[in-house]
């Protein structure tokens, strides 16, 4: 059978234009679809607005540091709206080179929704036409959920990260649903920018998932600064009256703000995709099932990034796109590497990780030896800022090979992570790390020069 396209790409986010360009440098016709905006949620509304917003909530406290460091500092003003309408353009400028590349390429696009009409047929709902190819690839992402849960009513009045980025009034009181670190990022984002906070969470202690210790130097500091964090809780009911948020929680306390936000997690983007009609078999909340090569359960359709719920990062949905082309174009097999995937949370302090946390390491089967040093950094000793910095290495206790890395600092804790990620994926040891030489004065001489152990673990 003669297809119209060599591969047919649904989603233009950073996996769905990554593969699409490289197949189409491997000689093959390629066509994208994307419904929305290029970019997909992390230029659109996600890593990089977010980031954008981060810097912007880090003025207020470096304009209180600046004066133990003899700047006279007048009245401060924020504009929400300057800094929405700013981070617009910039949004609108890399979507643009985004379609630019993909367009150089020799990619065609569409603009418009696609669905499956059978497992090689693809339909253009827009300028309602069919189209097919030899091979097909989902990377339609995923979205924030809006499921508070069967019991609760009226979660129509909440917004989620999608509406925070665009929102025309700047909330005075906001209340953030949720405790990973989305929700953490934006709790600190609001409150950096003058925001009343409180960040109610279901579970027993915010960023599950992340080492223990992170976790709780984080949650220190944020009650510190005064962000209210109400662990154990859930909302039974959300009211809007006359433009005040009044949420009901199930230890039936009355809450109330200008806008709550839903930070509870997202789901994979398959609704209405036509899946089914093409064979190919979705799992738990409909992400599509895929193997280490990210093959679905249909020889030629193949899924990456959030769509299939692995690991929801974008730097994984691109690498995910790269085995997909070396496998398919490249006759190159090529499995998808999820270990060791540096990441960070861009609280205040920021969070950065690579490797195993101490109960995975247990979990695992390591005895473990664990490192651990906290201190106030140095620029703090003159702002006055009361904060402190945590770095924590853990080794395995038999070959001491560095089995994870976890920092908890101002400014750094993500670009030192990033450059950790790359010894341990080399297979560094302790002694690796005790043998550089420091770099004084840095945060990151922490990691080289932690020498007595806190404490060991067998599993």
């Amino acid at each position: 059978m003669a297809y119209d396209y060599d591969l047919f790409v649904i989603g233009g986010g950073s996996g769905g234009v990554r593969a699409s360009r490289m197949a189409a440098s491997h000689g093959a016709r390629v066509a994208i679809a994307e419904e929305y905006g290029f970019g997909g949620t992390c230029v659109i509304r996600g890593c990089i607005p977010k980031k954008l917003f981060v810097y912007a909530s880090e003025y207020g406290e470096g304009f209180e540091d600046a004066i133990g460091f003899g700047w006279t500092v007048p009245e401060r003003h924020f504009d929400w709206n300057v800094l929405v309408g700013n981070k617009n353009k910039e949004i609108d400028r890399l979507e643009a080179i985004y379609k630019k590349n993909v367009t150089a390429a020799g990619v065609e696009i569409f603009m418009e929704r696609a669905e499956f009409v059978d497992p090689h047929t693809i339909h253009l709902k827009k300028s309602d036409r069919t189209v097919t190819a030899k091979h097909i690839l989902v990377a339609t992402g995923g979205r924030p959920s809006r499921d508070m849960g069967p019991g609760c009513i009226g979660a129509e009045h909440a917004i989620t990260s999608n509406e925070a980025f665009y929102l025309e009034k700047f909330p005075k009181r906001i209340i953030i649903a949720g405790g990973g670190y989305i929700a953490v990022e934006f709790a600190n984002i609001f409150h950096g920018l003058g925001a009343d906070v409180a960040l109610v969470y279901r579970g027993n202690k915010i960023l599950r998932g992340f080492d223990e210790d992170m976790r709780d130097c984080l949650t220190a500091e944020m009650t510190k600064k005064g962000i209210r964090i109400h662990c154990h809780r859930v909302f039974k009911k959300l009211d809007r009256r006359d433009g005040t948020i009044f949420a009901v929680t199930d230890h039936n306390e009355m809450l109330e703000a200008d806008q709550l936000m839903l930070a509870i997690g997202r789901i994979p983007n398959t609704d209405g995709l036509g899946l089914e009609k093409a064979g190919v078999a979705l799992g738990k909340r409909g992400k599509v099932l895929v193997d280490e090569y990210s093959k679905t359960n249909v020889d030629h359709i193949y899924a990456i990034g959030d769509v299939t719920d692995r690991v929801a990062l974008t730097p994984v949905a691109i690498h995910e796109a790269m085995c997909f082309v070396k496998t398919v174009y490249e006759g190159k097999p090529t499995p998808v590497d999820h270990e060791g995937i540096p990441t960070a949370v861009f609280s205040q302090p920021e969070i950065g990780t690579v490797g195993l946390t101490e109960e995975e390491a247990l979990k695992r089967g390591h005895a473990i030896d664990v490192y651990k040093s906290t201190f106030k950094p140095l620029k703090h000793t003159l702002s006055g800022r009361d904060l402190r910095s945590q770095f924590k290495l853990i080794v395995d206790a038999k070959t001491q090979k560095v089995l994870g890395c976890h920092i908890f600092t101002p400014d750094t804790a993500g670009e030192i992570a990033q450059i950790v990620g790359v010894a341990m994926k080399m297979g560094a040891t302790k002694a690796d790390f005790d043998s550089t030489i420091a770099l004084h004065p840095s945060a990151a001489e922490e990691l080289v020069t932690m020498r007595t152990k806190s404490y060991s673990k067998e599993p």
